[in-house]
């Protein structure tokens, strides 16, 4: 499962490659931040907490993305270890670093209750689609 998600991201790119024309990757292919979510150690919250948690979650979800942060985010479906990703744009202000990033992850109320831990990497693709940099127009 893991590598079939790697494929279908490589995939996406390189498909939105080819519709682009001759331009070349180097010119498109632009840097982001890859942040795997994953289970976190502090997992016994009763459910009116874990609700009010992932409130919060979702909430700081929202506001990164209203501000041109993060790109993209969701959940996995299969119950397994890696529980969601976000993706952010590193050319946004306060996301060229990977300490900026882990400052960002640092403010979700998931990731300070312990339900949620993290992975930060760099990753590429083209700036098309969600991947389009800066705040969004809709």
């Amino acid at each position: 499962m893991k590598h079939f998600l790697l494929f279908i991201l490589l995939g996406t790119a390189c498909t939105a490659y080819a519709q682009q024309g001759t331009e070349k990757p180097k010119e498109k292919i632009q840097p982001y931040w890859f942040v795997m979510l994953l289970k976190g150690n502090n997992r016994s919250q009763d459910s009116a907490t874990a609700a009010k948690i992932q409130e919060g979650h979702m909430a700081n979800m929202a506001r990164l993305h209203k501000e041109g942060k993060l790109k993209v985010a969701g959940p996995f479906g299969d119950g397994g270890d890696w529980v969601g990703l976000f993706i952010f744009d590193a050319s946004a202000p306060g996301c060229k670093t990977k300490e900026e990033i882990e400052m960002l992850v640092k403010t979700d109320p998931a990731i300070i209750a312990g339900r949620l831990t993290y992975d930060i990497r760099p990753w590429w693709t083209m700036g098309s689609g969600s991947f389009k940099t800066g705040i969004p127009e809709n």
